[in-house]
């Protein structure tokens, strides 16, 4: 088994519960993690052995292009894709972070964390 990461992706997405976000957008940061079997990649130095990083990258953007009032839903319908997507995985992280979110103060970030676990399915 071995970790895939992607680490710092970053998007300008209209995720908010308050509706000005709807129209403005905020920043956002997402990471992955994933663990999967990768040995024929590793020995064929084939891509079909192995996670395509890319591919990971496309879901998350498309996932990050469709509004949601809670970074929540945003994690889990991006950790939904990319599973079906990749049935091959057996573990999987999903960061969302919210830069600067609109409270009555400064925060850096607010963000939501979900995995996901093959065995425990």
């Amino acid at each position: 088994m071995s970790t895939i990461q992607l680490k710092g992706m970053k998007f300008h997405s209209l995720h908010g519960a308050i509706p000005v976000e709807s129209i403005i957008g905020n920043d956002f940061v997402v990471n992955i993690s994933l663990t999967a079997d990768t040995q024929k990649g590793e020995e064929n130095d084939d891509l079909d052995g192995t996670i395509n990083y890319a591919e990971v990258y496309n879901l998350v953007k498309a996932e990050m292009a469709q509004p949601s009032k809670l970074i929540e839903n945003v994690a889990f319908r991006i950790r939904k894709t990319i599973v079906e997507h990749f049935p091959e995985i057996e573990k999987l992280v999903v960061e969302v972070q919210k830069l600067r979110p609109p409270v009555n103060g400064e925060v850096e970030c607010a963000s939501i964390t979900l995995n996901y676990d093959k065995q425990n399915q």
